[in-house]
């Protein structure tokens, strides 16, 4: 009979930190999925509205990998008023050669968060000068902290300030920084402040209203937006996207969730305006940083390739250390 192998948060913990190796497992993702071959529909998503929630389920076959994944990822933002983690959820994972369930890795959102921070230190390892070293990062949750860490396997972090809503938070946050090894974390009074002289800016909030405006960036500064993966989100003033290079994850997906939608809706970039995606600067059929002066954004939303690619790897890992709990079907 079939087995399914189920594997919980604190093994996928275990088997899959995020560290250089799930970095370079997403940005495998990437380059796949610009090289071509890659089936990925759209995001089914569904709000919540009366509990301030959300689900989307995402998917993605790649061609080679023996498994694919079915993620569904809620994220209810009042959650935390009440003691419980804003996001959660589960994977099932697939063969891509029978389409016989291989595992179920109730993870409780900790791959999504991993993939989601690797892909920002993909962003930031083809987008941000070689020697950033400070950070500014808006928002003070789980991804923020996760952001960061991402950051310094790839670039000289040495400095970080943090703007949240909610001072208490971005200066427990900013104390945990500290185990990085960073010179200096702070967190400061406003956004502008975070962002004056910082060499990466990392938007990760639930925002509807723009954090980030345009007058305030400099030369030089590359900025990962995560936090508008819905359609009523955003983080980023749509004039921003006439001052930067701008490159998304998935251009039809940002065009409808992420900050290019806003940019469209005010009018400031063309809705057939098209871009080069991050997958395509990966493989080097576009061109990352051109200069030292230039200024960069990437907008990302998350996909379905990134949740497949780190499916499939916690499964490899999970089998090799005869790890999860095997269930007869």
């Amino acid at each position: 009979m079939p087995t399914v192998t189920l594997l919980g948060r604190t093994e996928l913990r275990r088997l899959v930190p995020l560290d250089l190796a799930a970095v370079d497992c997403v940005e495998n993702a990437f380059a796949t999925l610009a090289r071509g071959g890659v089936e990925m529909p759209p995001i089914l998503s569904m709000a919540i509205a009366e509990h301030n929630g959300e689900i989307d389920v995402k998917t993605a076959y790649v061609p080679g990998l023996p498994t694919f994944a079915v993620k569904m990822s809620p994220g209810f933002f009042d959650n935390p008023a009440k003691g419980l983690p804003s996001t959660s959820g589960l994977m099932v994972v697939f063969s891509s050669e029978t389409g016989m369930v291989r595992a179920m890795l109730i993870d409780n959102g900790y791959l999504t968060d991993v993939r989601t921070a690797a892909a920002g230190a993909v962003a930031a390892r083809h987008l941000a000068r070689a020697d950033a070293a400070t950070v500014a990062i808006l928002g003070t949750g789980l991804q923020a902290e996760l952001q960061l860490k991402a950051l310094t396997l790839v670039r000289p972090i040495t400095r970080v300030r943090i703007w949240g809503r909610s001072r208490d938070k971005a200066e427990t946050l900013a104390e945990a920084a500290g185990s990085l090894g960073l010179i200096r974390t702070e967190a400061v009074p406003s956004p502008q402040d975070a962002v004056r002289g910082a060499d990466i800016v990392v938007t990760t909030t639930p925002a509807t209203e723009p954090l980030l405006m345009a007058d305030w960036l400099e030369p030089g500064q590359h900025v990962t937006a995560m936090g508008s993966d819905q359609h009523h989100k955003c983080e980023i003033d749509p004039r921003v996207l006439a001052r930067v290079t701008y490159v998304p994850d998935r251009l039809a997906q940002t065009r409808l969730l992420g900050e290019l939608r806003s940019a469209i809706a005010a009018g400031i970039v063309d809705a057939h305006a098209t871009f080069a995606e991050l997958g395509d600067v990966v493989v080097g059929n576009a061109p990352g940083r051109r200069s030292d002066d230039e200024i960069t954004l990437a907008d990302l939303t998350g996909t379905g390739v990134q949740d497949t690619a780190i499916a499939t790897l916690a499964l490899e890992r999970a089998t090799a250390a005869s790890a999860g709990t095997p269930f007869v079907t």
